[in-house]
């Protein structure tokens, strides 16, 4: 693919055996697909008399099968850190999601009880990164990050015929019948195989699509904690640990304040051991962070729809998750 690339004016990037960069996906996908096996077979066989002559002299030739075979499936991110954004999420919980009737249903089969040989997952940490591996019997899928830009989706078959191909099978009688037939070993077996091993590919990606991303959560608890500066001033985070934040929050759900909006002097109601100074840079602060919008000419706030997400689950996770978990903890 790369030598075809060479000879046609499209820009690329290669590291080692992937492409992080292509002028036109949709032709680099084109030339992936795009080859026979008749050419393969006819580079096989030169290959052959060139290294082992002698088969010439013999009238002889070599019958090529197949013995292991691969296929991947590369999904390039444009940016390192929109990878890791997920790729860390979608590991742990591939580990504890994906049970043996999934890997399964990713190779086109159906577990039954009898079922012997070996099945299951296995995470393994390399140099290059981190994969995640599902078996089942001489087959492997395995999903990994290569060079923090791919994610790649790999199906490897040590033994083809666990694979079995539907086609049109005559029978010596002259009739023809399509059915699901035994996978053999012939080189010329490659598109079915490339088919089979692609399908399981896709039915992995996905499965994992439908896996919850927290990334926009993490930006969003990004957003709530981290410090913001405006002219020269700043304006620190929220804590949702601290007791003045969460006294703060609470006054914020206040159901008058999200029919009539809010100002400082409602707000320092509420707020009694707070000077008008110290409630407007409060107000500033929230506004800066995204919990409360102004309305235009006015000194009134109004919560935004982010501000109400937050303070629903600050409250939530304080009342139905923490206090009730920390009243059942041993006390030191």
């Amino acid at each position: 693919m790369a030598g075809q690339r060479r000879r046609q004016p499209i820009d690329f990037t290669q590291l080692d055996n992937a492409f992080t960069q292509m002028a036109d996906w949709k032709q680099a996908q084109r030339w992936a697909d795009d080859w026979w096996v008749e050419s393969i077979h006819q580079k096989l066989d030169q290959l052959a008399q060139h290294y082992g002559p002698v088969i010439v002299r013999l009238e002889a030739a070599y019958h090529w099968s197949l013995d292991q075979a691969e296929y991947a499936t590369d999904i390039v991110f444009r940016r390192q850190a929109d990878l890791q954004a997920i790729y860390d999420n979608l590991t742990r919980t591939a580990i504890h999601a994906v049970k043996p009737e999934h890997v399964a249903t990713f190779l086109g089969k159906k577990l039954h009880g009898n079922y012997q040989d070996e099945l299951g997952n296995r995470f393994d940490l390399r140099i290059q990164g981190t994969r995640i591996k599902h078996t089942m019997g001489p087959v492997s899928l395995q999903r990994y990050d290569q060079f923090g830009l791919i994610l790649r989706i790999e199906t490897t078959v040590k033994d083809v015929s666990f694979f079995p191909p539907y086609r049109e099978v005559e029978h010596r009688d002259g009739t023809r019948l399509t059915k699901w037939t035994h996978m053999r070993k012939t080189l010329y077996r490659l598109p079915a195989l490339r088919q089979a091993l692609r399908a399981a590919n896709h039915r992995y990606l996905e499965f994992i699509s439908t896996l919850a991303d927290p990334s926009a959560g993490v930006e969003k608890l990004r957003k709530l904690s981290r410090t913001v500066i405006e002219q020269e001033r700043s304006y620190r985070g929220f804590n949702l640990f601290c007791e003045e934040d969460q006294q703060r929050m609470q006054v914020l759900a206040r159901g008058e304040f999200n029919i009539r909006g809010l100002q400082n002097r409602t707000l320092r109601h509420h707020l009694s051991d707070k000077s008008s100074g110290q409630v407007s840079r409060l107000l500033k602060r929230l506004r800066l962070h995204g919990f409360v919008k102004k309305v235009g000419r006015t000194y009134r706030y109004y919560l935004t729809h982010f501000g109400k997400e937050i303070i629903a689950a600050a409250l939530k996770f304080k009342e139905l998750v923490l206090i009730p978990q920390l009243a059942f903890a041993p006390a030191s």
